[in-house]
C-alpha cells in the first residue's frame, strides 16, 4: 500500500524542492488510529501517522560541511539521519554517562551554551561510538566570558606575510578563538532557540530518561533524530571533479565555491566597460568586509567583526555625496565593500586578480593608498588604533604616504569623542583585506580598528557577535517605527567614527579640510542588526526585493550566490551615494535616461526603487536613482584557474544537503530497534501522545524501500 513519503518536501542546498527520503510502505500498525488502516474506500497517509508518532523541531540550525584545499570541517548526519536516546548534560563531569556509563547508547547530547566549550566538544567528538549527535541550545543573552569558535590566527595562510609575522608570532590576534568551526564532526550538531522546542525537549528527557537514584531509565526513552547528510566529502579537489564527471541527465552538484559578489562605487563616474589601466587616475580605496560566520550554517549577525565597519563606511560615503560633487578632488574616492573575507579573502583577492588581469574598471597602478575600516565598535572606550605594514613602511615613499594619511585621520579626528593612536610600527596588520592588496604591490594604506594588540572582540565570529555586544538597545514601549529614528548610544559612537572617516577620506583624496557634520548611522544600525523590514530600507530598493526582507535579523554569511546583504548594500550606497533623476520607470530599467541614450550606462547604473507614500496614502511614489555602484564576482580566483590545491587563494568550498531537519519521539525498547541496508539505525517509535506519559507504547513499523 503505497503512501506519501516520511520526510516531507524541503529545499535542497541549490533550492530545488525535493523528496527527500524514499515511498513508504505501512506493513503493520498496532493501535493506530482506524482512519490511517487499509480497507475498503479508505487511503493510508503515511503523514498522519507521523503526525501521531513525531514532534518535529522548528528553527534547527545545523553546522554543515565546508571543504577547502586540503581536507573537510564541519558536521553531518548518516545518509537517513541519526538516532540517539536524548540526554541533557548538567556538567563536564556529567559526561561520563555519555561516553561510558549510560546504558542505552548511543546518545544524543543536550547542551547549554555554557557546556559549548573545546573541552566538552573533543571529549564528546572522540567518543563518537557512542554520541548519535549534539544539539546546542542557543541562550537569550551573551555568555559573559565570551566566546569564538574561530581560529586564534584567523586567515594566517593567506594573508600578505611570509611565515616569520604570518602565524601570530608577534601579536595572537584572538586569543579566545577554540578553533571549533574548523574542526571536522562525524555526528551532526544543530542549534536550537531556547524555547517551546527546548521546553518539549527537557519535559521529555525528565519523564523519561532522566536517571533516579542512581538507576537505569526505563522503557519508553525519549530519542531524537537529526538530518543533516552532506554530498560532498574529502576536499574540493574530489568535490569539485564529481561536479564535473556527473553523467546524469539531471546532474547533481555535491559541493559549490564559497562566493557573493563585492559592492563598490566611485566619486568620479568611470567608464565601466574599459577594463584595465585608465591613464591619470589615482584612487583611494575605502574598505569594510560584509562577510562574516559562526559555527552554525547562516547564524552570523557579525555586529562587530563586519556591520559596525561596513556601517561606518557608508555613513561616510553619505556624507562626501554632497562635497564630492561640488568640489571633486584630484583623487577618486573607490568605496568598496567586499564579501568572503572570513575564508580566506575571497572578495579581495578576486579584486586584486582581477586588476592584476585587466579585469576590473582599474588596475593596482591606479591605486593611490587603502583605508580599511575593520572593527571600530567602541564599547565605551574613547580610543581607536591605526594599524598600518611594517614590511612595506621600509619603502621611504611609501612611509611618507602612510604618515600622511595616519596624521589626516588624527587631525579628522579633532573634536570628537575619541582618541587615535598609532598601533606599534613593528607590529604587522591584523587580519584585513588590505593584506592581499599588499601581497601583490607596496601601496600605501592603513587599517582602523578598536585594538591595538589582540581583538577587543569577545565574540569573534561567533553567534553572540550581535545587537545586544554593540549595546544596540531601545526604551521599552517603543513602535519600530520610533526605534528605527531612536539615536542610541552606538550610533553616536559610530557616527563620530563616520565623521572622522568621511573627513580623513576627503583631504587623502586631495579636497580640503572639511567639517563633515551631517551624519547619522541610527537608521542603518537599526536596519543591519536589529529588523531589516523596516520602512526606510523599503524605500529604497525595487518592490521585487521587499519579500527578501526579514523581520529578523540579517546574517553575514557568505554563500554560493547574491545573499540579502549584498543587495540591501547595493541599494543603499546607490541611494546614499546618488541622485534621484526624472525619468520614466522603463528607461531606468532599461539603463538609460532616454530612448537614444547609449552611453550613459557605460558610467551609471539606474535602479528603481519603490519610494515612500505620501501621507493618507497606500501607493508608493517610485524613482529612479542614478548612482556609479557596481558589483564585481568575488569568488576565488582558485575556481577561476581550476586549481583546486592552491596555496595563493582561498579553496573553500560547501557542500550541498537535500534536508535539514530534526524529530524527537518515544522508543518502546531497545530489542525492538531494526538495522537497515543505508546504515542507519531506526528505533520502533511509540505515539507522540505518550510524550508526557510513561504509559505502555503503540509500536509503528514503518520501514522503506
Amino acid at each position: 500500500m503505497s503512501c506519501s513519503p516520511l520526510w516531507v518536501n524541503t529545499p535542497d542546498r541549490s533550492g530545488k524542492r525535493t523528496a527527500t527520503g524514499p515511498a513508504c510502505h505501512i506493513r503493520r500498525i498496532s493501535g493506530c488510529d482506524p482512519a490511517c488502516l487499509p480497507g475498503e474506500g479508505r487511503s493510508a497517509s503515511c503523514n498522519s501517522v507521523e503526525k501521531k508518532i513525531y514532534v518535529h523541531l522548528n528553527y534547527t540550525v545545523p553546522c554543515v560541511r565546508l571543504l577547502n584545499a586540503t581536507h573537510q570541517i564541519g558536521c553531518q548526519s548518516s545518509l537517513s539521519g541519526d538516532v540517539g536516546v536524548l540526554h541533557v548534560l548538567e556538567s563536564e563531569e556529567n559526561l561520563d554517562w555519555v561516553l561510558s556509563s549510560g546504558p542505552n547508547p548511543p546518545y544524543m547530547v543536550i547542551l547549554e551554551s555554557s557546556l559549548f566549550t573545546r573541552s566538552v566538544m573533543m571529549k564528546l567528538k572522540n567518543g563518537s561510538s557512542r554520541v548519535a549527535g549534539i544539539v546546542v541550545v542557543a541562550p537569550n543573552t551573551n555568555p559573559v566570558e565570551g566566546f569564538s569558535p574561530h581560529t586564534s590566527c584567523p586567515n594566517e595562510n593567506t594573508g600578505g606575510y611570509d611565515p616569520t609575522l604570518a602565524h601570530c608570532n608577534v601579536t595572537v590576534w584572538n586569543p579566545l578563538g577554540n578553533g571549533l568551526s574548523y574542526e571536522e564532526y562525524d555526528f551532526p550538531i544543530f542549534s536550537l532557540k531556547d524555547d517551546n522546542d527546548t521546553q518539549v525537549i527537557r519535559q521529555c528527557y525528565l519523564n523519561h530518561n532522566q536517571a533516579v537514584n542512581g538507576s537505569s531509565p526505563r522503557y519508553p526513552l525519549c530519542a531524537m533524530q537529526l538530518y543533516s547528510h552532506m554530498s560532498a566529502v574529502t576536499d574540493t579537489a574530489t568535490c569539485m571533479r564529481r561536479n564535473d564527471i556527473n553523467f546524469s541527465i539531471s546532474p547533481e552538484m555535491v559541493c559549490d565555491p564559497l562566493g557573493d559578489f563585492n559592492v563598490w562605487a566611485s566619486t568620479r563616474p568611470l567608464n565601466n566597460t574599459e577594463k584595465g589601466h585608465k591613464m591619470w587616475e589615482k584612487v583611494v580605496i575605502a574598505a569594510a568586509r560584509l562577510d562574516s560566520r559562526s559555527f552554525f550554517f547562516d547564524v552570523a549577525p557579525g555586529a562587530e567583526s563586519g556591520a559596525s565597519g561596513f556601517i561606518t563606511l557608508l555613513a561616510a560615503a553619505h556624507a562626501l555625496r554632497n562635497v564630492t560633487q561640488e568640489a571633486q578632488p584630484n583623487r577618486t574616492i573607490f568605496y568598496t565593500f567586499f564579501q568572503g573575507e572570513t575564508f580566506d579573502y575571497i572578495g579581495s583577492s578576486r579584486m586584486v586578480y582581477d586588476m592584476e588581469n585587466n579585469q576590473f574598471t582599474v588596475d593596482l597602478d591606479n591605486v593611490h593608498s587603502v583605508l580599511e575600516i575593520g572593527q571600530v565598535g567602541l564599547h565605551g572606550e574613547s580610543r581607536l588604533w591605526l594599524h598600518s605594514d611594517p614590511v612595506s613602511r621600509r619603502n621611504s615613499s611609501v612611509n611618507e604616504e602612510v604618515r600622511k594619511l595616519i596624521e589626516n585621520l588624527q587631525s579628522a579626528a579633532a573634536g570628537l569623542g575619541f582618541t587615535v593612536g598609532e598601533a606599534g610600527f613593528s607590529q604587522p596588520l591584523p587580519p584585513s583585506s588590505f593584506q592581499r592588496f599588499l601581497r601583490a604591490r607596496q601601496i600605501p594604506g592603513v587599517v582602523i580598528e578598536n585594538h591595538q594588540l589582540n581583538f577587543t572582540n569577545r565574540y569573534y565570529e561567533s553567534m553572540y557577535d550581535n545587537a545586544e555586544y554593540l549595546n544596540v538597545s531601545y526604551p521599552p514601549n517603543l513602535t519600530p517605527e520610533e526605534q528605527l529614528k531612536f539615536v542610541t548610544d552606538t550610533a553616536k559612537a559610530l557616527t563620530e567614527v563616520a565623521t572622522m572617516v568621511a573627513r580623513a577620506l576627503y583631504v587623502q583624496a586631495g579636497g580640503a579640510e572639511n567639517q563633515q557634520d551631517n551624519i547619522n548611522v541610527s537608521q542603518m544600525l537599526y536596519g543591519f542588526l536589529v529588523r531589516s523590514n523596516n520602512s526606510w530600507f523599503q524605500q529604497l530598493i525595487p518592490s521585487d526585493l521587499t519579500s527578501h526582507l526579514s523581520k529578523l535579523i540579517l546574517n553575514y554569511t557568505v554563500l554560493t550566490g547574491k545573499c540579502e546583504p549584498t543587495l540591501l548594500v547595493q541599494y543603499l550606497l546607490a541611494n546614499l551615494t546618488g541622485s534621484a533623476i526624472n525619468i520614466t520607470q522603463e528607461n531606468c530599467q532599461n539603463q538609460r535616461e532616454d530612448e537614444n541614450d547609449k552611453e550613459s550606462k557605460h558610467m551609471f547604473t539606474y535602479m528603481w526603487v519603490q519610494g515612500a507614500a505620501p501621507p493618507n496614502n497606500t501607493k508608493r511614489e517610485g524613482f529612479c536613482v542614478r548612482s556609479t555602484v557596481r558589483l564585481s564576482r568575488a569568488v576565488s580566483p582558485a575556481f577561476e584557474l581550476r586549481d583546486y590545491t592552491s596555496k595563493d587563494y582561498s579553496t573553500w568550498t560547501e557542500s550541498r544537503w537535500k534536508s535539514i531537519k530534526g524529530r524527537i519521539f518515544l522508543v518502546a525498547s531497545h530489542e525492538l530497534e531494526v538495522r537497515f541496508p543505508l546504515k542507519d539505525d531506526l528505533f520502533y517509535p511509540c505515539m507522540k501522545t505518550n510524550l508526557q506519559s510513561s504509559e505502555t507504547c503503540l509500536v509503528t513499523e514503518i520501514y522503506q524501500m
